[in-house]
């Protein structure tokens, strides 16, 4: 019988064209690791709810892997409420030309997720900043993400008057956050989550 490490790699191999990923031998070795390590640290800090290793795979590592046909070459990143470090080290471990902030309120989060970035194949791709992200200056970034910030419907407002001006939001969320961020910003764009009728990447600008 598989091992949950196993399944994990297998339903890495056999979604990641349902998202249009092409993995490298060594991109599946540095997620498996890290989900690995994940799986250690859950009991302790809740990182992730309990979910199988294929769950965990699509729902989480595939998922966060939509972002990367939005980030440009050498983009800078930041995480807001990086938690579990989605969707931004999967990203890294797979462009090592990316640049990335992670923002996380927990100091306990903060130390698992300084394990999990030995990950990243490129050690100076990353900064940790354990703070919430409205007590400290926005870092200069070209895109701002957020996947699971608590409260985050009512952290919104804060979140857009926040980030750099001009800087590309890209957001996850289902119908109700959609329809809360085109009631603050001009022009957005909802893409679908593959395999997800509820789930969306938001992209809008911050532009004023």
């Amino acid at each position: 019988m598989p091992t949950q490490i196993e399944r994990f790699s297998q339903a890495l191999r056999e979604r990641a064209g349902d998202f249009a990923v092409h993995f490298r031998d060594d991109d599946i070795e540095r997620l498996t690791n890290y989900y690995e390590l994940l799986l250690k640290w859950n009991a302790r800090l809740h990182l992730v709810a309990p979910c199988s290793p294929e769950e965990f795979a699509t729902r989480h590592i595939l998922e966060s892997l939509v972002l990367l046909p939005h980030l440009t070459q050498g983009a800078r990143v930041t995480d807001v409420g990086s938690g579990a470090g989605l969707p931004i080290i999967p990203c890294l471990i797979m462009r090592d030309d990316l640049r990335a902030t992670l923002i996380e309120s927990s100091q306990k989060k903060a130390v698992f997720l300084r394990q999990a970035l030995r990950e990243v194949p490129n050690s100076s791709a990353a900064r940790l900043l354990a703070a919430r992200f409205e007590e400290i200056p926005a870092p200069a970034a070209d895109f701002v993400t957020c996947r699971a910030l608590d409260r985050f419907q009512q952290m919104l407002p804060q979140l857009i008057d926040w980030a750099p001006r001009t800087t590309v939001l890209l957001l996850f969320g289902g119908p109700s956050l959609r329809e809360k961020i085109g009631g603050r910003l001009p022009s957005i764009r909802a893409e679908l989550i593959p395999g997800s009728e509820q789930r969306f990447l938001i992209i809008t600008r911050r532009t004023v």
